[in-house]
Formats: structure tokens, C-alpha cells, sequence
């Protein structure tokens, strides 16, 4: 088994969760904050869609400049409703499980940068960078995700257990 092998069934788990948490998000409450310095609810699951979906780019690349020299600077998506959030998280999710599955130990060793004009702003190996933004990341974002759901009654999944709405 390799090393990505070993980390896939964390992987389909976690990701699992957070679709069964982004089915939940109503369209209508894309704009709602928690407080003036938080993001809103669309914010927060329009993170969840796209953070997947650096897990190819992670496996596949060597570096992201998110603010290239001379380039436009990245963009996060701005999608407006569950369904088109939910094609993007799907489309992340299968391209992410992919480039685990071929992705050899020697590869997922090799160190991996997020640059911004051309600096460093991290450098980890791919693996590390797998656990903590792939995944990690995921499930922080996820967690702000379900107490803005709870706070506008709407019923929480469960994703370890039954949650206090089942």
C-alpha cells in the first residue's frame, strides 16, 4: 500500500461529511454572516467546493502562485446555489481521489510551495500538504459551516455518530 493509499479512506470519509453538510445550505442564505467580521454561509461552502480541488493541482504541480508576476491574481469562485456548489465540490472530490491513486510515494514526498509573486508563503511536502489543506483545511471550514447552519435552524447531519437533529 502506498502512502496516498493509506490516507484515501480518511479522505472518502471526510469529504462524505462535508457533502452530506453542503447538501444543507440553502440557497437563500448564501449572504448570511454570523457577525460583521466572519464570512458568509456562500463564502464558506464556496471555500469547501474549491479547497478540494487544490488536492489534484497539489498532487500534479510543483508550486501555486495565487499571485503570479505579471498574472492575475487568483480568484475564488463566487458560485450562487447548493446544486452548482455541490458539481464543484463532486468534480474536486473525484479529481482529488484520482491523483491519490497514482501518486507514487517518491512523488508525494517531493516538496510543494504556495507561492504569491513568485514568494513562498508555505512549502511542505505533498503528503503534509494532503493532511492539513486537503483534508484538515476541509474539515476546519466545514466546522464553521455547521454552526452557521445550526444558528439558522437548519438540521445538521450527522458525520460520526447521529447528530442532534436525527
Amino acid at each position: 500500500m502506498t502512502m496516498a493509499q493509506s490516507i484515501l479512506p480518511e479522505f472518502d470519509q471526510e469529504m462524505a461529511n462535508t457533502r452530506k453538510v453542503l447538501e444543507r445550505v440553502p440557497d437563500n442564505k448564501f449572504g448570511w454572516k454570523a457577525h460583521p467580521k466572519s464570512n458568509t454561509i456562500g463564502w464558506v461552502a464556496n471555500h469547501l467546493a474549491e479547497g478540494v480541488s487544490w488536492v489534484e493541482g497539489i498532487l500534479t504541480y510543483d508550486d501555486w502562485d495565487v499571485n503570479p508576476p505579471g498574472g492575475p491574481k487568483y480568484q475564488s469562485p463566487n458560485l450562487q446555489t447548493t446544486k452548482e456548489i455541490l458539481a464543484m465540490f463532486d468534480s474536486g472530490v473525484a479529481s482529488g481521489r484520482k491523483a491519490l491513486e497514482k501518486i507514487s510515494d517518491a512523488d508525494f514526498k517531493k516538496q510543494w510551495s504556495l507561492l504569491s509573486n513568485g514568494e513562498p508563503i508555505i512549502t511542505m511536502s505533498r503528503a503534509d500538504m494532503i493532511r492539513y489543506y486537503g483534508i484538515n483545511h476541509i474539515v476546519h471550514h466545514r466546522a464553521f459551516l455547521v454552526c452557521y447552519l445550526r444558528m439558522n435552524d437548519v438540521p445538521v447531519p450527522g458525520m460520526y455518530g447521529p447528530s442532534g437533529d436525527e
